[in-house]
């Protein structure tokens, strides 16, 4: 089978591991089976459609609707890369999965609004998929409301018109979208269980998205709820797409 791709925009080491190992295990692919690229490191580079099962997007410390003045330069090249990239997967209608920035990136690129209308704090989440969402292979045995990890900055406030929308929740109107038939993005974390999101509220407690003081009673939090339904978005994505 041809590879997946999974590109990385965190520069933090423990979250690095625990993001590859996590999309790779809800993949359910082995460590051939999914390679990645860090795009807090470097270019991109070029990418062939050809030599991927798909292409998956993560998320980290990158916040689109910043003003361009106040993004590092691994942002700005990370942005300029991926809107290469999108060019191609969208024209191709490639299989695609953006999680959180992921949502952003390919929200703008299409023409959608992102800004801080709609933050959520990090932890549990609900969410509701849409008519159109139950209807999607993406969602295949996903309940229409489920629990998930998240916790954002920013959010899509206008939806690209051509989009589709599969998930919705009350505090953050878009959660989940497609474009064309096989390009899709979550503002959740399909990626994340409870070690996960315990180790990202460790790594990310002086980024801005809570207080430190907060780390212990939103590692609580997060351990009170059961997440199990998210990561059949990622072994939905992997069946349906492996070649």
């Amino acid at each position: 089978m041809k590879p997946f791709l999974l590109l990385s925009i965190r520069s933090e080491p423990e979250a690095v591991t625990e993001e590859y190992d996590a999309f790779r295990r809800f993949l359910g692919v082995t460590p051939a089976e999914l390679e990645t690229r860090s795009l807090a490191t470097g270019r991109l580079g070029e990418v062939t459609l050809d030599d991927w099962s798909g292409i998956l997007l993560g998320g980290g410390a990158f916040t689109v609707s910043d003003p361009d003045e106040r993004k590092s330069d691994a942002q700005r090249r990370a942005e300029d890369d991926l809107g290469v990239l999108l060019d191609l997967v969208v024209a191709a209608d490639f299989p695609f999965l953006g999680a959180c920035f992921g949502i952003g990136t390919l929200g703008t690129h299409q023409g959608g609004v992102v800004d801080t209308s709609y933050p959520e704090p990090v932890g549990p989440l609900e969410v509701t998929v849409t008519r159109e969402g139950a209807a999607d292979p993406l969602f295949a045995s996903v309940p229409r409301d489920f629990t998930a990890y998240g916790g954002h900055k920013e959010a899509l406030s206008r939806l690209p018109a051509h989009a589709t929308l599969l998930a919705t929740s009350e505090s953050c109107p878009v959660q989940a979208f497609r474009v064309g038939e096989h390009v899709y993005a979550t503002q959740f974390h399909p990626e994340l269980d409870l070690p996960g999101i315990l180790t990202r509220i460790a790594v990310y407690s002086t980024f801005g998205y809570f207080d430190p003081g907060e780390v212990a009673d939103l590692q609580a939090a997060a351990a009170r709820v059961t997440v199990t339904h998210p990561g059949r978005l990622l072994r939905n994505f992997a069946r349906r797409y492996a070649r």
